[in-house]
């Protein structure tokens, strides 16, 4: 077996027991969160329950401190979370001369702009851990090099979110390949697209999508830019699609329309979707801003774009009848204008869309049918930055933050505050709920939480 569980990552792997054992812990058959957004795609959990009442002493069933560093978030599948994290190593890259550690301690990126070149080789990894107590069941190297380029000083080497279907994972670590891996952690395939030159460093982020027999990729940088599916089982390459694009860090949503079935990707230049089988382009239309990172949003066939970085940009398009440029069309139903998200991507709840301004904790809620506003730019109980999606479920939404609070509010068209909860982390990760456990994934520690975590 090729699969790997060093004894290093066991060690660096805490485990905090705070109550409950793994013989009482019952996963149900079917119980999932295989992709980034969930089951549906859209940060929904159908099952509903999340807990809403935490800390670090209280509900937390178990916390588990992840080797290297990632901000992927995690996916589930039964009685497992599969997660993705960059280890780094002490080996220096070919040609790079070792440099004294910074007074203080860790060097870190640029706020702004991304740091130089790291100098260590990073270990990739794919990793599995049992949602009975958090132990590590089994981690797998699928690449290992020292990154081409830095990343933002938020940013990691570790950040687009695994996919799997119960049979495979496949894990995308951008420039460090897109690589398939078995349910017992067994390197089935990988696929090198080349390396990424990312606007200002900021490193990389986008997530793959699966539809079918086809994984999607889309690879928008300072370069040439395409989109690609290959096939699951083997990596082949099915199609490729060049694009002009700035970099962005979308990941692409696949929705059935018709007879046809379309990759819809937000863009500066243009948002397009395509045709999953061949690659063609359906439809396109301008209208978003720079550095687009949202993920598109899908109900009852309209889809929702939105980007919010030095502006503020929401369309929403009816898929039914659009081909061409939609930008006189009747298929964009209506937009706004104002207090548009930049890192989080929304979600669309009992016809309502919920959407933070910028990074911040800032809410506004609209009418999905007709774009007009509920609420806007409510305050969400003092939080200051976030970059987690909205994840919603049992009548209530949760929004993380990096500073270690997730505030809580209530499905409605009137902002209500449910409640404000506090772990000693920073949590760029989006919530992940599945049968009533919420999964928080930070910079510190992986985190299962419960209603009954005491």
């Amino acid at each position: 077996m090729n699969r790997t569980l060093l004894s290093a990552c066991a060690a660096a792997l805490t485990l905090s027991a705070l109550a409950g054992s793994a013989e009482a812990f019952s996963i149900q058959e079917g119980d999932s969160w295989p992709s980034w957004r969930g089951p549906d795609r859209n940060g929904v959990a159908p099952s509903g329950g999340a807990p809403t009442v935490w800390g670090e002493e209280k509900n937390v069933r178990w916390r588990a401190e992840l080797p290297g560093l990632g901000i992927s978030t995690p996916v589930i599948w039964g009685d497992y979370l599969y997660v993705t994290t960059a280890v780094e190593t002490d080996k220096l890259a070919d040609g790079a001369k070792a440099e004294p550690e910074p007074e203080g301690g860790r060097r870190r990126g640029r706020r702004g702009r991304g740091s130089s070149g790291p100098k260590k080789v990073h270990e990739f990894r794919v990793m599995c851990v049992s949602r009975a107590d958090g132990s590590l069941v089994w981690s797998q190297k699928v690449a290992e090099t020292a990154p081409h380029e830095g990343i933002h000083g938020t940013n990691s080497q570790a950040s687009a979110s695994p996919i799997t279907d119960g049979e495979h994972i496949w894990a995308f670590f951008g420039s460090r390949g897109l690589h398939c891996l078995d349910m017992e952690g067994d390197l089935v395939w990988s696929k090198d697209f080349g390396k990424m030159k990312t606007r200002n460093e900021f490193g990389e982020g986008a997530s793959p999508a699966v539809h079918g027999d086809k994984i999607v990729v889309l690879w928008d940088h300072e370069g040439v830019d395409f989109i690609a599916a290959v096939n699951k089982e083997t990596g082949k390459e099915a199609w490729r699609t060049e694009r002009d694009e700035v970099t962005t860090w979308v990941t692409p949503l696949i929705v059935p329309v018709g007879d046809q079935v379309q990759v819809i990707t937000t863009g500066t230049d243009a948002s397009r979707a395509y045709n999953l089988e061949n690659g063609e382009e359906i439809w396109s239309i301008g209208g978003m801003t720079t550095n687009c990172v949202p993920t598109p949003i899908h109900k009852d066939g309209v889809v929702y774009l939105m980007s919010g970085f030095r502006g503020s940009a929401l369309q929403a398009i009816k898929l039914e009848g659009a081909v061409g440029d939609l930008k006189e069309s009747k298929n964009l139903l209506w937009s706004y204008g104002k207090n548009t998200p930049y890192v989080p991507s929304g979600v669309l709840v009992d016809g309502k869309l919920y959407f933070l301004r910028v990074n911040s904790g800032r809410v506004t809620c609209l009418d999905a049918a007709s774009g007009k506003e509920h609420f806007s730019a409510e305050n969400l109980g003092g939080i200051r930055s976030v970059y987690a999606s909205l994840t919603a479920s049992g009548g209530n939404i949760y929004a993380a933050s990096r500073e270690g609070e997730t505030v809580i509010f209530k499905v409605s068209d009137t902002f209500e505050q449910v409640a404000s909860n506090t772990l000693d982390d920073a949590f760029d990760a989006s919530p992940v709920m599945v049968d009533g456990e919420l999964y928080l994934r930070g910079r510190k520690a992986l985190y299962c939480i419960t209603a009954d975590g005491e």
